[in-house]
């Protein structure tokens, strides 16, 4: 295991964005040896980072630059925990449904509480204002944005290493397995499967030209690197869309104390990223489809 680098716990180097690659995988590789060794499973690490990225979300409630750089700090080791419970299961092998679903909501239960302490820290000055503004950053964009994302990056892992490379489903799939599954039994994936199957139909629904090709091409071996030529250039932009950049902005807005700063950013440049992400890949589809 000594022997083991940061890059062979890669997806694909395309969908690793810069940070990651020199600071994020490195650390988390370097807790998995840690965490190995005394015998963690990536459920256990994922379910520390959960811990403390709401209670970074908390100390940002404050209008304290102290404790909001201790949240900045819980937050970073967080996200590097999330890094690291992946690194431990593609090392060992330890893979599991209730893995998957620690995995699905971790960074969603960091953001809700995130977006809640902000809009409760500037509701005495902004009112119900800041509610309505926070549903928008967060529901309408950061939701979209990531969901999105985590599509694009997924087709393109699919493509390039095939499917035990990518965690790209299918709705009516994932339809057919809940219904096969009995709740007594399967409570938990149940559950998640239910919500996880919308959260798939909503990705479909926005990339028509892409279900168009879907099937012709995953098993059409001429398609494949037209499409990845067309895709790669668009990594990026995905890549954007994911944690990082989103973290950055919202640290520095926790340092100057304008956390609706943060909303604004949200709003208006990751919006343009998404539009941008999402013509240009529906454009390749379709060339590829009438083609």
């Amino acid at each position: 295991m000594s022997t083991i680098k940061a890059s062979d716990t890669y997806k694909s180097l395309e969908t690793e964005e810069w940070l990651d690659r020199v600071f994020t995988r490195p650390i988390g590789l370097l807790w998995a040896k840690v965490f190995i060794a005394i015998g963690w499973t990536p459920n256990t690490v994922t379910i520390l980072s959960i811990i403390l990225g709401i209670a970074a979300g908390v100390l940002f409630f404050f209008d304290s630059l102290l404790l909001n750089l201790i949240g900045i700090i819980l937050l970073i080791q967080a996200n590097i925990f999330d890094s690291t419970d992946g690194q431990i299961a593609r090392i060992t092998g330890q893979k599991s449904q209730l893995g998957r679903v620690l995995d699905g909501v971790a960074g969603d239960l960091w953001f809700i509480t995130i977006y809640c302490a902000i809009c409760m820290r500037l509701h005495p000055t902004w009112g119900l204002w800041i509610w309505a503004i926070g549903a928008l950053a967060g529901l309408g964009c950061h939701t979209r944005q990531a969901r999105l994302s985590d599509y694009y990056r997924n087709i393109h892992l699919r493509v390039l290493k095939g499917s035990q490379g990518s965690e790209l489903d299918s709705s009516n799939e994932l339809k057919n397995q809940y219904k096969h599954l009995s709740w007594k039994a399967n409570t938990v994936w149940k559950a998640f499967l239910f919500s996880y199957i919308r959260y798939t139909i909503a990705q479909e629904a926005v990339t028509p030209n892409f279900q168009k090709i879907r099937t012709r091409l995953f098993t059409d071996p001429t398609l494949k690197e037209p499409f990845l030529i067309g895709s790669r250039p668009l990594m990026p932009l995905a890549n954007f869309l994911t944690f990082n950049a989103r973290a950055i902005t919202l640290y520095i807005s926790l340092i100057i104390e304008k956390p609706w700063l943060y909303f604004l950013i949200e709003i208006t440049l990751f919006s343009i990223v998404y539009l941008i992400m999402h013509k240009r890949h529906e454009t390749l589809c379709k060339e590829l489809y009438r083609s």
